[in-house]
């Protein structure tokens, strides 16, 4: 019988809210040796995830879009919105400024393979498991279907 994401996640994860100080979030990536978490608003729905990716906008700072000035007027060659996403995420002080928003998300009772094709299609490192109100029930990372795959 082939598994599910129920048989293999990792039950109820770390999270954090919208308001947790990026510090706090890093302490528990380090601490914990995780590379990322599952975000929740104040009803406890998932929100976004922190990741070691986002916070590194911390340490590496925004490089301004290119541009050229032509007949004194500016012209961007690359789209100004991302910088300034980009530049919300170096200078955020909460987990809210700095997360990624709408991230993909799996049921329980999915199996393994379903999972393992989301990760691989959309280059995700882990997949918030909710249960039928939306709640944070668990997480499934790359390293759990490796592990599994080990074992079998």
């Amino acid at each position: 019988m082939s598994k599910t994401v129920a048989d293999v996640m990792t039950i109820n994860p770390i999270v954090v809210s919208l308001e947790t100080p990026l510090k706090e979030a890093i302490q528990i990536l380090a601490e914990k040796r995780i590379s990322g978490l599952p975000v929740i608003n104040n009803a406890g729905k998932l929100v976004g995830i922190i990741s070691e990716t986002d916070l590194m906008w911390q340490e590496t700072g925004v490089t301004p879009p290119a541009y050229i000035m032509f007949l004194d007027s500016v012209i961007y060659l690359q789209n100004p919105a991302t910088y300034d996403r980009d530049l919300h995420k170096a200078l955020g002080q909460t987990v809210g400024e700095v997360m990624s928003k709408n991230p993909l998300t799996i049921t329980p009772d999915k199996s393994l393979k379903e999972a393992a094709k989301i990760i691989q299609e959309h280059k995700v490192h882990r997949l918030p498991v909710l249960d039928n109100a939306g709640q944070v029930i668990g997480i499934l990372t790359r390293g759990d279907i490796i592990r599994t795959m080990a074992t079998e």
